[in-house]
């Protein structure tokens, strides 16, 4: 699992050279530009935000939740969630270990009113072109995985099509790397699963929050599931959390949405939020 992350990039490079190397490229910009415009991405002003992810399978938890048909499955929960109160939805569109597609990044956004995040291992610009053409309002960029003249060429392109962009970071290396975007109107993740073991350490959150830039967002990604985790983010500092297996697997999401909300507010209400 240690080369989980390169092997996901290896994979997402021949997806993306699937893209470019087919006559369709300007026509995939042509679709971008054409497409309707990117909803924004509205956060609270002193509270606490979410976005929800309708998660199907996990490298670390296999098949989350059920599906014959992974397009319905995703679709279903997306549609759900529409009135929970999350501020956007994160789609997933990584083929082999997340059963995610493309086509569901397309079928969401057309079917809920909220912004929606492709959330990939995105390697080329024409994938982020490609998000916008089937109607993304924002993608995942990973600082460890591009380099940091790429990250920058990747950001200007999702800012200049509208849409917002989450730089996600692992650790104090990732965030010299993302630093290059940091002067962008961004949002910044920190997740807290380890890629060698792909388990979840919390306190990486705690740890990072004092690092990251004060006047951007923070977004507090992977192991937030209760309403303690959703409470510890938001006193270490963060004003977001991306949650996709406690929902996704949840019998009621709306629900597990608005109780994590709810918490994570509960804590900046406080005053003892960072």
């Amino acid at each position: 699992m240690a080369d989980f992350l390169a092997a996901m990039a290896a994979s997402s490079r021949l997806r993306a050279d699937g893209v470019t190397e087919s006559p369709g490229e300007s026509r995939l910009m042509a679709r971008a530009r054409a497409a309707a415009p990117a909803r924004p991405l509205e956060l609270s002003d002193t509270g606490f935000d979410l976005i929800a992810e309708p998660k199907l399978a996990s490298p670390s938890d296999g098949e989350l939740v059920p599906h014959a048909d992974s397009g319905e499955a995703v679709l279903r929960i997306a549609t759900s969630l529409a009135g929970s109160g999350c501020v956007a939805l994160s789609v997933l569109t990584e083929p082999s270990v997340f059963a995610g597609a493309v086509e569901h990044l397309e079928a969401v956004s057309a079917a809920v009113d909220l912004p929606v995040m492709r959330k990939d291992f995105l390697v080329d610009p024409i994938q982020v072109v490609e998000a916008r053409a089937a109607g993304a309002s924002g993608v995942l960029l990973i600082a460890r995985i591009v380099k940091s003249s790429l990250l920058v060429e990747m950001t200007d392109l999702v800012i200049g099509l509208g849409m917002f962009a989450l730089v996600e970071v692992f650790d104090e290396s990732d965030l010299e790397s993302a630093a290059a975007v940091f002067d962008r109107a961004v949002l910044v993740g920190v997740n807290a699963r380890d890629l060698a073991t792909l388990e979840v350490d919390r306190r990486r959150h705690a740890r990072l929050a004092p690092l990251l830039p004060d006047r951007l967002p923070a977004v507090a990604e992977s192991g937030i599931a209760t309403a303690g985790d959703a409470m510890g983010a938001a006193l270490a500092g963060y004003r977001l959390a991306l949650v996709g297996t406690a929902v996704a697997t949840s019998g009621d999401p709306a629900a597990t949405v608005r109780r994590l909300i709810a918490a994570g507010e509960t804590a900046v209400s406080t005053g003892l939020a960072r």
